[in-house]
């Protein structure tokens, strides 16, 4: 019983001190942002000399603050929407066909997600320039599809498994079929596993750099948050008290989200691979 306890105190011990590892960079990063350049350059570790936000009020007028935020949530939004439609649908009727094409096709569809994004990259960009989707907010939120939908999948197919075949026959017997069937008994059914892939993407796509980086970089207009606090790095100079404070802008939105959601994260995992 001793031994149990102590193991469990040092186990508490070595999580909180890798928990201030992982905090770390955040909380340094939020300390600059409340310094003038001199104390960037002068200590980066040390406390600001006054609590002052005239660097928010400048960045946030200098980046046009509300119009990024605006692309964000449509980026994320149109993203989100199309990967949770296109990846339950497409987990539960490969969930439900017992057939050996059914489960070549589930991998298939799987295994882009062991394909690293940089060897792709330059066709999705030559792909995407093709069919227009170019320099758009809107096309950038069309390409996460592809490349969020596999995962989601993955974590759907699981959990659909473990929902009896049985709803499925009464909802049929009651006049309930094809897409019917789908959303009015098997969509609500996935509400937890749901909630673990918004979270997860909403935290993905908000925050990615690289994608947005080659898709809409081109025009002021469709900047992302996080390709807006790249302009403050610099080739010869980089105003390091306004990249701060605008990555802090930039990642507080999906961390709210994240606080307020995020006991769902364990829970949908672990449902989705326990009915799996």
């Amino acid at each position: 019983m001793k031994q149990s306890k102590a193991g469990r105190i040092i186990l508490e011990v070595v999580m909180f001190i890798l928990s201030l590892a992982f905090l770390y960079p955040l909380v340094l990063t939020i300390i600059n942002s409340f310094k003038s350049f001199k104390e960037v350059m002068t200590d980066v570790i040390a406390l600001p000399q006054s609590l002052s936000f005239e660097n928010y009020a400048y960045v946030w007028k200098f980046i046009n603050y509300p119009r990024l935020f605006m692309n964000n949530a449509i980026i994320t939004l149109l993203g989100l929407v199309g990967i949770i439609l296109i990846a339950s649908i497409a987990a539960y009727k490969l969930a439900r066909t017992k057939s050996r094409a059914s489960l070549i096709i589930y991998f298939i569809c799987i295994m882009p997600m062991l394909i690293p994004f940089q060897s792709i990259m330059l066709t999705v960009l030559q792909m995407a320039k093709d069919f227009n989707l170019s320099d758009s907010t809107w096309g950038l939120g069309l390409l996460y599809w592809g490349f969020g939908a596999p995962l989601a999948l993955f974590i759907y197919h699981g959990f659909v498994k473990g929902i009896p075949k049985e709803i499925d026959e009464s909802a049929t017997i009651d006049g309930a079929s094809g897409f019917r069937l789908f959303f009015s008994v098997i969509f609500p059914l996935l509400k937890s596993v749901t909630t673990t892939i918004i979270i997860i993407d909403v935290m993905w796509i908000w925050n990615d750099f690289l994608l947005p980086l080659l898709m809409v970089n081109g025009s002021p207009a469709t900047k992302t948050l996080t390709l807006a606090a790249y302009t403050f790095v610099g080739q010869y100079t980089s105003d390091w008290q306004y990249a701060m404070t605008a990555m802090v802008m930039a990642v507080l939105p999906s961390i709210i989200v994240f606080i307020f959601l995020q006991k769902y994260i364990v829970k949908g995992v672990v449902a989705g691979a326990v009915k799996g």
